[in-house]
């Protein structure tokens, strides 16, 4: 099975905001986890992907302010 979530082409605004929403569901979700975690090992591994996850939003937004034009972003999950 596959959805596609995003297709298309964006102005860079759009895509920055699009993108950064979607990050933060995630950072969103690790944090609840967290707070949901018993384990230091569980917390540390979730801590630490909420730090990639950061680092990965702020590339994307430096990507993003050195292009021109439209920005194509495609998006699916497969199961």
């Amino acid at each position: 099975m596959k959805i596609q979530l995003i297709e298309g082409n964006f102005d860079p605004k759009d895509a920055v905001e699009i993108l950064t929403k979607m990050i933060h569901v995630k950072i969103k979700f690790q944090e609840d986890k967290i707070n949901q975690a018993a384990k230091e090992e569980d917390i540390n591994m979730r801590e630490a992907r909420i730090k990639k996850l950061q680092k990965d939003l702020f590339d994307i937004r430096k990507y993003i302010e050195s292009q021109s034009g439209k920005i194509t972003i495609q998006s699916s999950i497969t199961l």
